[in-house]
């Protein structure tokens, strides 16, 4: 993989986490995430006005990754409201990689190497790893086959709008492809989080410190699209898996600022999961 792309996605994974940290210190941390979805489609639409929209061939991939992504946050925020996160967060982030890996060898087609795969394996146990510092503390206490599943069906989603959007930014421009995606997302996830907390509940959150939610929406918009300049110009199966780096810095942030534990699971993990990207990097 070249030097350019592993920039391109560790740039992406910081910006991940770092709005990812904005979002966390909300006390109503969905519908903050809500906000964000909006003011995100706010930007992509001012943006989209002096650049234009994607060639008609790329509507049908944004409308369907659209439809995708929301599903995702739909899917995120009832997991994380019926289920532990130590339990939903590792498996979604560790087995998505995974999926993405076999979608892009049937469908893309990407000639995947033997030190590649190791490497995908590598930081897909690494994220595991990292995950199961949670788990053992919980001592399995709450771990339910109803969670896993769910889980794995957001990995499964997060697998399936990596590759559509990889395959799309690999055919026509990543810059208003993009742009019209996150344009779109506010029109499923907003209808949802309306229904599900109530306009009173949800207008409540924008009273609170606005600056996080504008600085994560941003933050948002740039970090993915600069994974998708990362999939045009590598394989999309270990860019996707890269990208996961942002597991490991989130949860270094969550060290440096919130005061999390960071534990010798989680340095373990993060040591797992830079051998996986250095094999990549090597190997693949």
């Amino acid at each position: 993989m070249s030097l350019t792309a592993l920039l391109l996605l560790f740039a992406s994974a910081s910006l991940h986490a770092l709005w990812n940290l904005l979002l966390k210190q909300s006390q109503e941390k969905y519908i903050a995430m809500g906000w964000q979805v909006i003011l995100s489609g706010g930007f992509a639409f001012v943006v989209l006005l002096f650049i234009g929209l994607p060639p008609r061939s790329m509507w049908l991939f944004a409308i369907v990754s659209m439809t995708l992504e929301a599903v995702y946050f739909i899917l995120l925020s009832n997991a994380y409201t019926d289920h532990d996160f130590s339990l939903v967060y590792p498996i979604a982030r560790g087995a998505a990689p995974a999926f993405l890996m076999l979608w892009s060898a049937l469908f893309l087609r990407e000639d995947l190497t033997p030190g590649g795969i190791a490497g995908v394996l590598l930081i897909v146990g690494g994220m595991i790893v990292i995950g199961a510092t949670s788990l053992v503390q919980a001592r399995g206490s709450r771990l339910r086959l109803k969670g896993i599943l769910t889980a794995l069906s957001v990995a499964l989603v997060i697998s399936l709008y990596t590759l559509i959007d990889g395959t799309a930014v690999k055919n026509g421009p990543a810059v208003p492809y993009a742009l019209s995606m996150f344009m779109l997302v506010p029109v499923i996830t907003t209808t949802y989080n309306l229904r599900r907390f109530g306009w009173k509940r949800f207008a409540a959150a924008w009273d609170g410190p606005r600056l996080p939610l504008i600085f994560a929406a941003v933050l948002g918009v740039v970090a993915y699209l600069l994974a998708l300049f990362a999939y045009t110009i590598a394989p999309v199966s270990y860019s996707g898996a890269i990208r996961e780096m942002s597991v490991v810095i989130g949860a270094f942030l969550g060290w440096q600022f919130l005061g999390e534990n960071m534990g010798g699971m989680r340095v373990l993990g993060s040591v797992i999961i830079f051998a996986g990207i250095l094999t990549i990097a090597l190997f693949g």
